[in-house]
């Protein structure tokens, strides 16, 4: 696991204004907290957590924060909060982390391969399940589940019971959740809707009107 360092500095003042001011300064205010330990107010360059985030193991990845006057702890992203328009970190907590205390968190599924029932048989490949609920020691987590499509036919799926895990790593998912399918193309069902749409209850419209005309023809011949 590769050595990540993010520095911070515990914070006194609070409040909107604060949070604002700080934000003005290039740091986003931030709370450490977790292992009955007390929480830490603290602010931090949010470029750091950015590259975290963007990294290959995202959130997941655990790293030391580094406090000044306080030391150095083993902590993960446990929230943060962006910015709805520019995409800006706003705000982040961090969790202290026990290198021998398992976690219970989510990994990203990966798909690989082409499945044949997409290559050869003309079928639409369906990514279903992209989370998986795993529990495992820090040091153990993967930066993803990998799951093999290349043998999916039209009509067959994948499940969470069919992926491949490290012995290390225990699933919490369910078993019978469907990771991906191949289904067959809905042609078919896209012809019968187009041609309803060129004259949408035509056949409902005229047949009054049959009936309408009958009535009339024989009323005028009882006349």
């Amino acid at each position: 696991m590769k050595s990540i360092q993010v520095s911070a500095e515990v914070r006194s003042s609070y409040g909107k204004n604060a949070a604002r001011q700080l934000r003005c300064q290039g740091r986003i205010p931030a709370v450490l907290y977790g292992r009955r330990e007390t929480a830490l107010s603290l602010s931090v360059d949010p470029k750091d957590l950015l590259a975290i985030l963007h990294s290959a193991a995202g959130h997941n990845t655990i790293f030391s924060l580094d406090v000044k006057d306080q030391g150095t702890t083993s902590v993960m992203l446990k929230e943060w909060q962006l910015d709805p328009i520019k995409e800006t970190l706003l705000h982040a907590d961090f969790l202290r982390i026990a290198m021998d205390n398992a976690l219970q968190i989510s990994v990203p599924v990966l798909p690989v391969g082409v499945a044949t029932g997409v290559k050869d048989q003309g079928g639409v490949f369906e990514f279903v399940l992209r989370q998986l609920e795993v529990e495992c020691l820090p040091a153990d987590i993967p930066e993803h589940i990998t799951a093999d499509i290349s043998h999916l036919g039209i009509g067959s799926n994948l499940r969470v019971a069919d992926l491949s895990v490290d012995s290390k790593v225990k699933v919490l998912s369910d078993l019978d959740l469907v990771v991906a399918h191949v289904v067959a193309p809905k042609e078919e069902e896209t012809e019968v809707a187009a041609e309803e749409a060129v004259a949408p209850g035509l056949g409902e419209e005229e047949e009054p009107e049959v009936i309408r005309k009958g009535k009339a023809e024989s009323e005028a011949g009882e006349v």
